[in-house]
């Protein structure tokens, strides 16, 4: 008898020998589970830091809301200094924040402003629905000190005020005050005579600026006042002021302001009336002359005003 190929039994092996490899290739490797898992990890982890940041933010955000303010300067001269604006908006900041925007919130920005700013007086605060207005008397910077390594203001009033940066103002500084032991603080009063005396000067050429040269004021052209020789304490026949322009030009005043008829010097509206006339003759004070003296009395002066 023939021998019949024996297609079952190899159907069948082939079927056992195919269904063992799909098996072996479709198991998954150690491998490939451990880089899964890994991957799942990095995510989890990933979304967990994700919240995390998220409610931080809204944290930040919440709390920037409630301590953020507008606040209004009412009334702001026209020199007040950005960064001087910016101490205040610092001060008001911290009253607020130690507030709600309510009842008590302008009672603390008043209180932190002048406790820590000496440029405004009689500070009013008021709190409105949408922002905190401010406004007070500013105090403007007449003269500047310089104490050691220290610097500082004195306004009108010889009050002493802090140093800031004040570009748009003619501050004039003075030289050689007698050095007391102590100084006051800022915001407080420094009663002494030669300041005083070279601050009733200043006050006198800024209110002639004012007047006579509105457009070109003398005062951006001097540079210092010295007072070192002050009712001749140190030498009794040199004079007892002297301006110094921005040249080095020496400007002659002489005795403080009021005294001129002691020494037989030239009135203090004569004074300014020879200072200022040369100021408009030449048009500047720089690189016209050695010195100027005004305490020689004239016969003759032209006045450019009567009253100064």
């Amino acid at each position: 008898m023939a021998n019949r190929p024996n297609t079952g039994r190899i159907s069948w092996a082939a079927r056992i020998f195919a269904s063992s490899g799909a098996r072996r290739e479709d198991r998954p490797s150690p491998l490939a589970g451990a880089l899964k898992a890994l991957a799942a990890a990095c995510m989890l982890a990933a979304l967990a830091a994700g919240v995390v940041f998220l409610e931080r933010y809204v944290k930040a955000a919440r709390a920037a809301s409630r301590h953020t303010f507008a606040l209004e300067l009412v009334g702001v001269p026209v020199w007040v200094s950005d960064e001087l604006k910016e101490r205040i908006y610092m001060a008001a900041r911290d009253g607020r924040d130690s507030a709600q925007l309510g009842r008590n919130a302008a009672a603390n920005v008043q209180q932190s402003v002048e406790s820590n700013i000496h440029w405004i007086d009689r500070v009013k605060v008021q709190a409105l629905p949408d922002r905190i207005r401010l406004e007070g008397r500013w105090r403007k910077p007449l003269a500047l000190v310089k104490w050691g390594a220290d610097k500082f203001y004195v306004d009108v009033d010889s009050v002493v005020l802090d140093f800031v940066p004040m570009p748009h103002l003619p501050i004039v500084e003075v030289k050689d005050l007698s050095q007391p032991k102590t100084m006051p603080p800022a915001g407080r009063i420094w009663r002494r005579d030669d300041l005083a005396a070279a601050l009733a000067v200043l006050v006198a050429l800024e209110r002639m600026d004012a007047r006579v040269t509105p457009d070109r004021p003398l005062l951006y052209e001097i540079e210092s006042i010295d007072v070192s020789n002050f009712k001749g304490r140190k030498k009794s026949g040199s004079p007892h002021i002297v301006l110094y322009a921005k040249d080095n030009t020496q400007i002659i005043w002489g005795v403080e302001m009021g005294a001129w008829a002691r020494y037989l010097e030239a009135t203090d509206a004569d004074k300014l009336a020879k200072l200022y006339g040369h100021y408009k003759q030449f048009g500047s004070l720089l690189n016209r002359a050695k010195y100027i003296n005004l305490s020689e009395p004239q016969d003759k002066i032209p006045l450019p005003i009567d009253k100064y």
